[in-house]
């Protein structure tokens, strides 16, 4: 799959709706150029994001970078915190665990909202995003095309998964399969962690406290349902302090190890089969 035309995958796999030809991603904009000419669509993107991701981007030009490339569209997850409703648009307050941020849908007066969708989002719920980010007085914020609600939440999960799939192909390049299929060298330590059976070997924990070593080994290697483990129950498993394992967790999920589930205190491990 090619990430930097991310959007051919999703155009349908999310449900995302819109208008135009039926069922796809439609593109912020009009298609015509200022010189009269069709403007060329070849070079957007969508990709999937966390709001961390999104709030650490670095403006380039009239746009954005995200781990060193540009963005044009982009797909989020996250639980509204509040809605705000102006004449002229609709702001939610966004937070998926990593960071929260106001995503802008513009109120289009002709349009007939579907009664279904607008009395889903609220406040506390879960929605999917689609929307091209913006900057206004050094403020970031995202302008969305498409809001929908998240029926199942297992999508949670779902993105933040392909979130980092895709953040791992454009920091540590294609999977090392990928690079043996075209005769490329396999990273000395991609080397190391096929050889270790895991996604993550001992060095890359070298610079965490015991506590967050604790922890992390304990979640790789206790039984669990896809959900992960509660803090507290790994309080309990390991007689630690469950204020100790608070601090081992933020550590861990800055470092990007584990990921929140169903909500901010019930980890699971990021790291491949």
């Amino acid at each position: 799959m090619s990430y930097n035309n991310y959007d051919s995958g999703y155009n349908t796999s999310y449900g995302a709706g819109g208008g135009g030809g039926g069922g796809g991603f439609v593109p912020d904009g009009s298609q015509n150029s200022p010189g009269g000419g069709r403007k060329d669509y070849s070079q957007d993107s969508l990709r999937p994001v966390t709001i961390k991701q999104i709030l650490d981007a670095q403006p380039v030009g009239n746009g954005f970078n995200i781990d060193g490339s540009p963005i044009t569209q982009l797909t989020f997850v996250g639980q509204i915190r509040n809605i705000s409703s102006q004449a002229t648009n609709i702001t939610y307050k966004l937070d998926d665990g990593t960071g929260s941020i106001e995503v802008k849908k513009w109120v289009d007066s002709d349009a007939i909202e579907q009664d279904s969708t607008k009395t889903k989002l609220t406040e506390g719920s879960y929605c999917r995003a689609w929307g091209k980010l913006n900057s206004f007085n050094d403020r970031k914020h995202v302008g969305a095309q498409i809001i929908r609600p998240v029926e199942d939440l297992n999508e949670v999960s779902y993105h933040l998964l392909e979130a980092t799939v895709v953040h791992l192909h454009f920091t540590r390049g294609p999977p090392s399969g990928a690079a043996a299929t075209t005769g490329g060298n396999v990273p000395q330590q991609q080397q190391q962690q096929q050889a270790a059976g895991a996604g993550f070997v001992a060095a890359d924990l070298a610079g965490y406290s015991s506590a967050a070593k604790r922890v992390f080994q304990h979640m790789r290697q206790a039984e669990q349902t896809n959900e992960g483990l509660h803090q507290q129950d790994i309080a309990a498993k390991l007689g630690m302090d469950p204020a100790e394992v608070a601090r081992a967790g933020d550590d861990l999920l800055s470092g990007g190890l584990i990921y929140t589930t169903v909500d901010d205190l019930t980890w699971a491990v990021l790291e491949g089969e």
